[in-house]
């Protein structure tokens, strides 16, 4: 795919979607780390479900530790892998608190010391919200890439090496939200809804359906 395809496929998510931006409610910094953390094979959905009351009492890590693993279980029981979620994420809040003056650093690599934060969830976090430009290789992101031939790779790594290096920098601080959001709605994994897709004719997959 060469530039100007991807420049055209870009414009027209935008025009779309000018504004994207996660579905995940959060209202600072360190609750999109926790709602990232605990979105790990779970649904944005279930994980507003599980936050919303959890967000109205704790809005920083003192709080949360305050609530303790066994209080943050009881709010995100219903969440898979609660069980090491909330050790994560209480051991997480000790250590921005020690380290951190009980801010979420603007740094991947004091981001992804921490517990049950890898490089996705640092992504996420840069991108959403630090405004940097990166994109979390997410299932939906990785399938669109291939799929379309935007950013074709063996891997989250290789797919997201290749969409840093190919996506013209004008779009790059949203994308990663365009991707994620096209695969969940449009590129769906079982049968992607081709005719209803705003891209379809510059996408590259072969096996296009017409609903």
């Amino acid at each position: 795919m060469n530039r100007e395809k991807r420049t055209e496929i870009f414009s027209r998510l935008r025009r779309e979607n000018p504004e994207p931006t996660t579905e995940l409610e959060y209202g600072n910094p360190f609750q999109l780390l926790v709602a990232v953390m605990l979105s790990a094979q779970a649904t944005d959905v279930g994980v507003n479900k599980a936050t919303r009351e959890l967000f109205r009492r704790v809005k920083t890590p003192q709080a949360m530790l305050k609530l303790g693993v066994e209080g943050l279980r009881e709010h995100i029981k219903v969440i898979g892998l609660y069980n090491t979620k909330a050790k994560n994420v209480i051991r997480t809040c000790e250590l921005l608190v020690e380290q951190h003056g009980g801010k979420v650093p603007d740094d991947r690599d004091a981001l992804e010391a921490l517990p049950g934060v890898g490089r996705k969830t640092a992504n996420v976090v840069l991108n959403t919200a630090f405004g940097h430009p990166t994109i979390a290789v997410d299932t939906h992101i990785f399938r669109v890439s291939n799929r379309t031939g935007i950013a074709p790779g063996k891997n989250v790594t290789e797919v997201e090496r290749k969409l840093l290096r190919f996506i013209p920098d004008e779009f790059k601080q949203d994308a990663h939200h365009w991707l994620i959001l096209h695969g969940r709605y449009t590129c769906i994994a079982r049968k992607p809804r081709c005719g209803s897709c705003v891209i379809e004719d510059l996408c590259e997959y072969r096996d296009k359906t017409e609903n």
